[in-house]
């Protein structure tokens, strides 16, 4: 999607804000947050409330993982792919038919996805075999096996839908009160990968990153962006962005981050990781690194510090470059207990990630104590995904380490991970933060905040203090709704601040529509 100029959220917001009074209500956060309490046990009501709440951004959300399963389905007719009815997989055809529109020839055993649509049974099972919905463990399968499974197969997709996905992930987030989206895709890397076969890791990454750029393996560049150019025209297309027309979606600023594929050989993890890099170097829409793929398999732990060591060279080379990274997707039994030692602490202190996915295991770090004060005091923030850590880790409640991570003074933001995988949305991940760990409007808004101050946007943070919502930079006021001409030229220079200033006038929007109804 081609970037809204970066004032433009700003203008938005204060046309917005001609109705209400120049400074924000005294007593407006308190009010929402008794409104809060007085709906606590309610989740009817308080879905409602947390619906409409501002939310920032969703920093963790892989974009294949965040589509829902009739997306899926419908993009499988549209491009006449077959379905196992038995393994309940999309598979290629075999051919089409020479009729107007074309269909599918599939092979024996197998069935149009357009005969879903006209099977109920059909349609039924591959959603859920695409996702985790009426999924109950048995002996063998878990909902770690059933959740990463599901990639698989839906897989045989063509990249062509990307741009409807982002659109339909956009639509949703418009639809809750969020304004930003760092989005998890893995674009081409079909040149990093040959180059990366004539390779053998000897630990030298210097010299490994010689020969593979030597090798051409920039060329896989043009085709990533034209990738990305693809998916951006087609969302701009379906929400008429730029017209009269244009819907809510629009708004609703992306940036992507390179998801990595950490369960591979060293060669190929390095060849793609440092493809990432150069990517995001020259393309100002990839905002960083991410490493993907379950984090208990032999690869992903044998290989573990050796891909931190690969990630602290690259960094060094390329430190505008940032760095989110999965790390501690673990729960005891999962992997033998050493392997719950180490995965955050290197993450950060090996690797220099900025942001850490998940964190669940962190209670079991060696020393943990000293990790969360490290992450404290560096302001590394913990992408928080409550249903997907109950779901792949069976993690949850009392047993889920939010408030070790709060107690330690640890940054945080509520995420979705794989909304479509587990058929929720943000919002749900706020609900539950209420239900089940008991926080409250205050800590909710702070992960909203906090959700856009670690976002990788471009610029400088709109608060004076990093994690402290008080004062604000560039001669910004938080209660004023107009900026003075110092705040507006600020605020053109930093995508992030121009969020952040949007992020508070609809925090000032709603907290004073919660005053006028529980007047």
């Amino acid at each position: 999607m081609t970037f809204l100029p970066r004032i433009a959220v700003f203008l938005l917001g204060a046309v917005a804000c001609t109705s209400l009074s120049m400074a924000q209500t005294p007593g407006a956060e308190s009010r929402a947050s008794a409104r809060l309490e007085a709906i606590r046990n309610s989740p009817p009501q308080l879905r409602a409330f947390l619906t409409r709440m501002p939310k920032g951004g969703d920093l963790h959300m892989h974009l294949s993982g965040a589509v829902y399963a009739e997306t899926f389905i419908a993009n499988a007719t549209a491009d006449n792919l077959c379905v196992d009815p038995v393994k309940l997989v999309l598979l290629p055809n075999v051919g089409t038919t020479r009729s107007l529109p074309p269909k599918p020839v599939c092979a024996e055993g197998t069935e149009p996805a357009a005969d879903a649509f006209k099977n109920q049974a059909l349609y039924d099972h591959l959603i859920n075999s695409f996702s985790m919905r009426s999924f109950v463990p048995t002996s063998g399968w878990s909902g770690h096996d059933q959740f990463f499974a599901t990639f698989g197969r839906f897989s045989g997709l063509h990249k062509e839908h990307q741009g409807e996905w982002v659109d339909e992930v956009a639509t949703r987030a418009a639809s809750q009160n969020e304004q930003y989206l760092e989005i998890m895709t893995t674009p081409d890397f079909g040149v990093a990968l040959k180059l990366a076969a004539q390779q053998h890791w000897d630990g030298d990454p210097a010299k490994m990153r010689n020969a593979l750029l030597a090798g051409g393996l920039r060329e896989n560049i043009a085709t990533d962006r034209a990738e990305l150019d693809a998916m951006e025209a087609t969302r701009n297309e379906r929400e008429h962005c730029g017209t009269a027309q244009a819907t809510a979606a629009c708004i609703v600023q992306v940036r992507y981050l390179y998801q990595v594929l950490r369960g591979g050989e060293p060669e190929r993890v390095f060849a793609q990781t440092l493809l990432g890099f150069e990517l995001a170097s020259v393309d100002p829409r990839v905002v960083g690194i991410n490493f993907v793929q379950p984090e208990d398999t032999y690869l992903s732990m044998s290989q573990y510090g050796n891909q931190m060591l690969m990630l602290k060279y690259l960094r060094s080379v390329y430190p505008k470059v940032h760095l989110s990274l999965h790390a501690g997707e673990l729960a005891p039994g999962m992997v033998p207990p050493d392997g719950l030692r180490f995965h955050i602490h290197d993450a950060v202190e090996v690797a220099g990630a900025e942001r850490i996915g998940h964190g669940v295991d962190v209670m079991f770090e060696t020393d943990s104590a000293s990790l969360l004060k490290t992450m404290a005091a560096k302001h590394i923030m913990v992408e928080v995904n409550l249903t997907s850590n109950d779901g792949i880790l069976g993690v949850k409640g009392k047993d889920h380490p939010l408030h070790s991570y709060l107690a330690a003074g640890v940054p945080f933001a509520l995420s979705t991970d794989d909304e479509g995988v587990s058929r929720i949305d943000l919002t749900n991940e706020y609900l539950r933060a209420v239900t089940e760990q008991g926080l409250t409007y205050v800590q909710l808004k702070t992960s909203a905040r906090s959700s856009l101050e670690h976002s990788f946007l471009a610029g400088e943070s709109l608060w004076s203090t990093q994690d402290r919502y008080t004062a604000m930079r560039g001669g910004c006021i938080a209660s004023t709704p107009t900026p003075a001409a110092s705040c507006s030229t600020f605020l053109k220079g930093s995508d992030k601040a121009t969020q952040q200033w949007e992020l508070e006038r609809r925090f000032r929007t709603f907290e004073s529509e919660v005053a006028k109804e529980t007047r």
